[in-house]
């Protein structure tokens, strides 16, 4: 899906007219609309009148800075779903964590590159554009639904790898990863339903959803840098705080959908498993270092699920490894990382995992 230029308004807030106009040059010059001001209280009038799709936002402005200006769209129904770039001076980690912390999408600091504000501009575009789509999805989708089991036709699942493709196109070799994914993560599910422990939580809905949703669980990597993404030797820290952004970006995105359907299983399902498939049973896991059962079991299932695949797929940093050994990394693992009853369940299925992905490796 491609985000229209000539259809597109972009709003610049800075208190330099010099970097007011070298962005309107820029902008213009590939089709967007745009609109500059001087000041953040300025800015906010006008996006109450007219709201953009996008802003780019300075940080050190008198009177307002670009940090009040941006707890105060967030604050507002009408203008919260705005993403907004902050593109600051400022380098340090400190002032990133806290663009990210009210409500900013992204950061870029100056002196920037050209071709790196237009790159970041049209990913935080699409990304914007799937989240009105996925909405328009969900509206669907409960047209479809019944007291017990939802029903999703072929050409929605297509649409959920659709929007999900937007980000695992990215940096997985195959573009396989998400039906590898989905695979995996309802043969998990079947498997724990023959433990007694979970045979009343691991439901017919409950595999359905897993199946549906773990597309979803890396679709917040859309609002993360090439040159992080793609990097092909190990990330800094600071480098490392932003790709672990990836998984609020993806949180958010589905929570505006949720709030408007909370009591659809699919969308609470998608919220769960992308929030906290990267949190680890030791609790030394992200976003939110949860440890044990209160990570919620579709996270369980995602994380073992997500490291094999990931274990066995190349990427820009590492070649793919053997199945034998990511088995003996998840094992070594267990207790650690993974849940011990979703790893046993793993390690009775691993000759099937290794069909699957064999299958679907190309």
């Amino acid at each position: 899906m491609i985000y229209l230029p000539e259809k597109t308004s972009i709003m610049l807030v800075d208190d330099t007219p010099e970097n007011l106009k070298y962005l309107e040059d820029i902008l213009q010059k590939e089709g967007y609309n745009t609109s500059a001001f001087p000041s953040g209280a300025m800015a906010l009038r006008a996006a109450d009148r007219t709201p953009p799709d996008l802003i780019l936002l300075d940080i050190m402005m008198p009177e307002m800075d670009g940090f009040e200006v941006c707890h105060k769209l967030k604050e507002d129904e009408k203008l919260k779903e705005i993403p907004v770039i902050f593109i600051s001076a400022l380098d340090d980690t400190t002032n990133k964590v806290r663009a990210f912390s009210e409500g900013g999408v992204d950061y870029v600091t100056k002196p920037f590159q050209q071709e790196e504000v237009l790159s970041r501009i049209k990913t935080h575009l699409n990304l914007r554009r799937s989240q009105q789509e996925l909405q328009k999805y969900s509206l669907h989708l409960e047209e479809l639904v019944d007291e017990k089991v939802k029903e999703i036709s072929e050409s929605q699942v297509a649409t959920i790898h659709a929007l999900s493709s937007l980000a695992e196109h990215r940096d997985d070799d195959t573009g396989q990863h998400i039906r590898r994914t989905q695979h995996f993560c309802k043969l998990l599910a079947e498997q724990l339903r023959k433990n007694p422990k979970y045979s009343e939580r691991v439901t017919d809905s409950f595999i359905y959803n897993i199946y549906c949703a773990a597309p979803l669980h890396d679709i917040g990597k859309v609002g993360i840098a090439d040159n992080i993404l793609l990097k092909p030797g190990k990330l800094t820290d600071d480098e490392f705080e932003i790709m672990k952004g990836h998984v609020m970006i993806g949180v958010r995105t589905l929570e505006s959908v949720q709030k408007d359907y909370p009591n659809n299983e699919f969308i609470n399902m998608g919220v769960r498993l992308t929030k906290s498939h990267h949190e680890k049973w030791d609790g030394s896991g992200y976003p939110d270092g949860l440890s044990g059962e209160d990570i919620p079991l579709c996270g369980r299932i995602m994380a073992v699920v997500d490291v094999y695949d990931a274990l066995r797929s190349k990427r820009p940093y590492k070649e793919p490894f053997p199945h034998e050994k990511a088995v003996e990394i998840i094992q070594k693992d267990t207790g650690t990382h993974f849940d011990p009853d979703v790893a046993e369940a793993f390690m009775m299925l691993e000759k099937e995992f290794a069909r699957i992905r064999d299958e679907l490796d190309s």
